[in-house]
């Protein structure tokens, strides 16, 4: 089982598995979660395809892509260097995918750990989860985020590019995905058909472009 779509019960009582197999780590994970807002959060090695091939797409006008994906590589560096990756989606307009991670992925930083976070996502953040990137990334000095994205969200707005600034000014490295970057996340993030060659990332048409002319635009922001 590739994804596992979990519902949070709104009254989550002692973060009892929902069933006998899900395993020990489950269990933690479950606990850990109770006092969360009800939302489903998916969480997965790898995302489907069309997925991907769908939500990515740096296109400038982004109808219908209303989810956010976000797919993560953490890097703790202490006495030893640990990397795990995986990705979230949001379900709901309740709790973003940028929310998310810092409620359950990263919910707090040892003080005495560096962490080097990647996030590619498939859109800029909202203004709400930009603040509280910001906040996250003053709190925590020891947290490197660099945030990679398709598109940016809601540009034009004086709010967003306020709320972008101030991320910046906190530290936080904000990208657009190159080609080669949503290469990356076809190599790494999404699911492969079982037992064929890994198929090759395919750009599409104006891939290239697009992500020129969100560089440009970001540019401008920052």
């Amino acid at each position: 089982k590739m994804a596992e779509k979990q519902e949070e019960p709104s009254n989550a009582q002692n973060g009892e598995p929902d069933n006998a197999e899900e395993g020990e780590e489950k269990k933690k994970k479950k606990l850990k979660r109770e006092d969360l807002p009800p939302f489903e959060i998916v969480t997965g090695e790898r995302l489907p395809a069309m997925f991907f091939k769908f939500q990515f797409r740096n296109v400038e006008y982004s109808s219908g892509r209303n989810k956010t994906f976000l797919c993560y590589v953490i890097e703790t560096q202490g006495k030893e260097s640990v990397t795990s990756r995986g990705y979230l989606e949001d379900e709901h307009a309740a709790a973003h995918a940028e929310m998310a991670f810092f409620n359950t992925i990263l919910p707090k930083c040892e003080s005495n750990l560096r962490y080097n976070v990647t996030w590619y996502v498939s859109s800029s953040p909202c203004v709400t989860c930009a603040d509280r990137i910001t906040e996250m990334l003053k709190k925590n000095k020891n947290l490197r985020l660099t945030i990679m994205v398709g598109r940016l969200f809601m540009w034009e707005e004086p709010e967003m590019q306020a709320a972008l600034k101030k991320m910046k000014s906190a530290g936080c490295k904000l990208r657009i995905m190159k080609p080669q970057d949503f290469e990356y996340v076809w190599q790494n993030f999404v699911e492969q058909e079982e037992g064929e060659e890994a198929k090759a990332f395919v750009p599409w048409e104006d891939i290239q472009e697009n992500f020129q002319y969100y560089e440009e635009k970001l540019a401008e922001i920052l």
